[in-house]
């Protein structure tokens, strides 16, 4: 499948989701990574004015967790993440953030994904750990 077919599938599964409620959106696609991009806005802030570490999170969780299908090519597969950890090192007011996943362990049933999470200017925001759990669906 060519690189656009990847991520207008990956952007087409988004609709109702959180991932369209936080305006995620896939960006880029490789051979070992999956990259989405979330803005930075009042949808995600803190009370303070900064991104909320737990979208943060979730945009680590969404992209990790798509990884695991985009690079196995198995639209039957269930994916859940079952732990996830995020070192937060700056702040962010305003544009875009980026994560990129790429695979540290590529197991059968259980990955183990690092996500880095920077700004527009490529500074690292968040260092991203996510365990993800992949089985077959019951057919």
């Amino acid at each position: 499948m060519e690189k656009d077919q990847i991520l207008g599938l990956c952007n087409a599964i988004c609709k109702n989701t959180l991932m369209e409620t936080l305006s995620i959106e896939f960006v880029d696609v490789g051979t070992d990574f999956l990259t989405a991009r979330m803005p930075v806005n009042s949808k995600v802030y803190q009370p303070d004015g900064v991104l909320h570490g737990g979208a943060t999170a979730a945009l680590a969780e969404t992209v990790g967790s798509s990884a695991v299908q985009v690079l196995n090519q198995n639209p039957n597969l269930i994916v859940r993440g079952i732990e996830i950890t995020a070192n937060h090192v700056k702040s962010v007011r305003e544009g875009f953030v980026y994560a990129r996943a790429q695979c540290i362990h590529p197991g059968r049933t259980i990955q183990l994904w690092e996500i880095k999470v920077t700004d527009e200017d490529q500074n690292l925001i968040s260092l991203c750990k996510l365990t993800t759990y992949s089985r077959e669906k019951n057919k």
